[in-house]
């Protein structure tokens, strides 16, 4: 899950448990060293079927509850 400032949407923090989560904490940690919202995230391409896409389904969930896999 995503930690996403409510009047800005930038990205705080971020919840991740499970299998892969060393791959994907990255993406992650470098949006936050830019300042990205989590609609940033959520616009940008993630490869399906992958352990990836859940950070984009994570940062659809954070923006208006729009995550499509759930």
């Amino acid at each position: 899950s995503f930690i996403a400032d409510e009047k800005t949407d930038e990205v705080l923090g971020v919840h991740m448990i499970g299998a892969r989560v060393a791959d994907l904490i990255a993406e992650a940690v470098t949006a936050m060293e830019f300042r990205a919202s989590a609609e940033d995230i959520a616009r940008m391409s993630h490869a399906h079927p992958t352990y990836a896409e859940a950070v984009k389904e994570a940062a659809l969930a954070a923006t208006a509850d729009r995550a499509l896999h759930v």
